[in-house]
């Protein structure tokens, strides 16, 4: 099962490289990492790095996305978080998304990856610094009212409009532009 879920995820990620072919060269590098280790999913795999699974959350009417204030990064950003073994990162995705906005349910808008994204994530006590190679899914929530867990200081709906005022990180203004076509 694991094979075939390794061969589906690298089946995705070359779809996603057919589909945004100026994002090719970040492809490669997520398929030489679920080539090159078996552990790729797991967080120990920190050479270069590990898996990881994000929810760019919609508000029900398309017009905001849900981002949260990250504690330990201090940043605002989507939703996410570690696969922890788990290849299925669309699963991933959906679980780290109700589990941070104690949404009741979220809707994918589309089963395959949304947008890629290698970020390094510093050093921190044992841990030494690594990347997280994200991949990212598309939800519509069915509703406004959110939970703020442990994982985030706060969470906010952002105009998709003025997501530049909230953040400048380029990944979420890759996502806001990629967003109208999948409404």
């Amino acid at each position: 099962a694991r094979g075939l879920m390794r061969a589906a995820l690298a089946a995705a990620l070359a779809a996603y490289g057919q589909r945004c072919p100026e994002e090719q060269a970040v492809v490669d590098r997520f398929l030489a990492l679920l080539q090159a280790r078996e552990d790729c999913a797991e967080r120990s795999c920190t050479d270069p790095g590990h898996l990881t699974g994000s929810a760019w959350i919609l508000s029900p009417d398309g017009d905001r996305a849900l981002l949260t204030h990250h504690r330990k990064l201090g940043l605002w950003v989507q939703l996410g978080g570690h696969a922890d073994g788990e290849l299925d990162l669309l699963a991933v995705a959906c679980r780290e998304g109700l589990e941070e906005s104690g949404l009741p349910s979220l809707e994918p808008l589309s089963p395959e990856p949304f947008d890629l994204d290698i970020h390094t994530i510093p050093a921190r006590g044992e841990e030494p610094a690594h990347e997280h190679f994200d991949v990212r899914f598309i939800f519509r929530a069915p509703q406004h009212a959110v939970i703020v867990s442990d994982e985030s200081h706060d969470l906010a709906w952002v105009p998709l409009a003025e997501m530049g005022s909230v953040t400048q990180e380029t990944s979420i203004a890759r996502m806001v532009g990629k967003t109208p076509s999948f409404l």
